[in-house]
């Protein structure tokens, strides 16, 4: 688990950076979003720009995270493979790569990844919209940031188990959407442990592990439903 923990760190703190340089802007940026509230009367001016600041900052956050799975699951590839090898290899025989050719793969992975990476740049914009909303857009876009952030924690942590088996992305999303509940509760509680500062860096090991163990109940169930 030492050994996930190494990417991790690396990606965090240029995330880290990255947030300080956000934070000290913020002001700005939303100043820079808003001209036309400019000639606004002082107090609404400031109030209106509070919740747009608000806004940016829930959307940053949902960005930040699903990226920083991603990304560190990239860099750390190497780590995570022998964190979820030795999950496999305790639950049972660890299945092998299917032969689907180097440059096949690899356009599968990138056309995976985008699969992903747009519907969640999509809801990420639909939360700002519902941030702008005083008071109540943004209790609803922290909550269905939270709901949305972690189906797709999940469906990102969980490409591993179902891509050695020969899954696309759609039929894992199907075959994840039937245990929804299950699917959202791993999800949800990872993306929370991941607004904990650092608790991103310290959880993406377990993550990694709690993700194959999903994978493999949900496959197995799959597969004993397939021969009832």
């Amino acid at each position: 688990m030492l050994i996930g923990v190494i990417p991790a760190v690396i990606v965090a703190a240029v995330y880290l950076a990255a947030i300080i340089v956000l934070a000290m802007n913020l002001e700005t940026i939303a100043a820079w979003a808003t001209p036309f509230a400019n000639d606004w009367d002082e107090t609404l001016r400031t109030a209106f720009r509070l919740v747009v600041i608000i806004a940016f900052f829930i959307l940053a956050i949902q960005l930040v995270i699903y990226t920083f799975t991603a990304i560190t699951l990239a860099v750390g590839d190497a780590f995570y493979e022998r964190i979820w090898r030795h999950v496999e290899t305790t639950l049972g025989d660890v299945p092998k790569d299917p032969e689907i050719g180097f440059w096949r793969s690899v356009g599968r992975g990138i056309g995976d990844a985008l699969r992903i990476l747009v519907p969640s740049i999509f809801f990420g914009l639909l939360l700002f919209a519902c941030g702008l909303i005083p008071v109540i857009g943004q209790v609803t876009a922290v909550t269905l940031g939270a709901l949305v952030g972690g189906w797709f924690l999940t469906v990102e942590l969980t490409g591993r188990a179902f891509e050695i088996r020969g899954f696309t992305l759609k039929q894992r999303r199907r075959m994840l959407a039937r245990r929804r509940p299950m699917t959202l509760g791993f999800g949800l509680a990872t993306w929370l442990l991941f607004l904990i500062p650092g608790g991103a860096v310290i959880v993406m090991p377990a993550a990694v592990a709690g993700a194959t163990i999903l994978s493999r109940r949900v496959l197995d169930e799959t597969q004993e439903v397939a021969h009832a």
